[in-house]
């Protein structure tokens, strides 16, 4: 039981990832058509996730756990087409340090964390006391590595990968740190390969073919991905070059992170 949630996450991250890619690398004219529709198409995953709340098999985690993905998908995309993010689209001055740069790199996203934040409170809100929890955890775990991917790029990581920015997002390079580690990291990564391994032996624990046996093992695959998207940031690897074939423009790949 636990090979086919695992495969379905992969599949979900990679399909999901990749026409996000493909979206946001098509010219600017089309993004805001691509959004809308998106949009559409988070407000069936929303209902998805409300109507399969009360589905405790696996299919009703499957479905929970898909709803969630999409959903991301449509907060990324408003992200990386400049439609969702911060009040402030200003470089960092050179001489700002300590809580006037934490001030100023918040007012870059801070309308994207807020509507991610409102989309998770919504989706407990509607699951709330029932047995199937898939949509409203997978969607806190992927807020979860974003703010923690977000952090370590605030304070400092080797591999920034900044070069792959797109140019509207061009000004949110000068908050991001080269440093060839940072105090956070290494909690960070214990802290989701933990979270792996616990979710894991829930699945392990949970009866065989049980949709909490389905969403644990979804949930563990995630973080899985989450830890090796967090390894890039410190290994002299380009994780964007995984994207190049989904991009319209092979020269510039945009960065999605769809657990970050």
């Amino acid at each position: 039981m636990t090979v086919p949630p695992l495969l379905f996450a992969l599949v979900m991250w990679f399909v999901g990832t990749a026409a996000v890619v493909w979206l946001d690398s098509r010219p600017r004219r089309t993004f805001a058509t691509s959004f809308r529709l998106a949009g559409v198409a988070a407000l069936v995953a929303l209902g998805a996730a409300w109507w399969s709340a009360s589905d405790a098999s696996w299919a009703g985690s499957y479905i929970g756990f898909g709803a969630a993905i999409v959903m991301w998908g449509w907060h990324e995309m408003g992200f990386l087409m400049g439609f969702v993010a911060g009040p402030n689209k200003a470089p960092c001055p050179p001489e700002a340090t300590g809580w006037t740069r934490l001030k100023l790199a918040t007012n870059t996203v801070i309308h994207h964390e807020v509507s991610i934040a409102l989309n998770a409170l919504l989706l407990f809100a509607l699951c709330w006391g029932q047995p199937n929890q898939a949509a409203p955890l997978t969607f806190l775990l992927l807020f979860g590595l974003r703010l923690s991917a977000k952090f370590n790029l605030y304070l400092g990581v080797p591999n920034l990968s900044d070069e792959v920015f797109p140019e509207h997002l061009a000004y949110l390079k000068s908050y991001f740190r080269v440093r060839w580690m940072n105090p956070l990291f290494p909690f960070a990564v214990a802290g989701w390969v933990a979270i792996t391994i616990w979710s894991w032996l829930v699945a392990e624990a949970a009866p065989v073919g049980s949709g909490g046996a389905a969403t644990a093992t979804l949930l563990a695959g995630l973080a899985a991905l989450g830890v090796v998207e967090h390894l890039f940031l410190v290994l002299p690897l380009r994780d964007a070059k995984m994207w190049s074939w989904a991009s319209v423009k092979k020269t510039e790949v945009p960065p999605v992170n769809p657990v970050a």
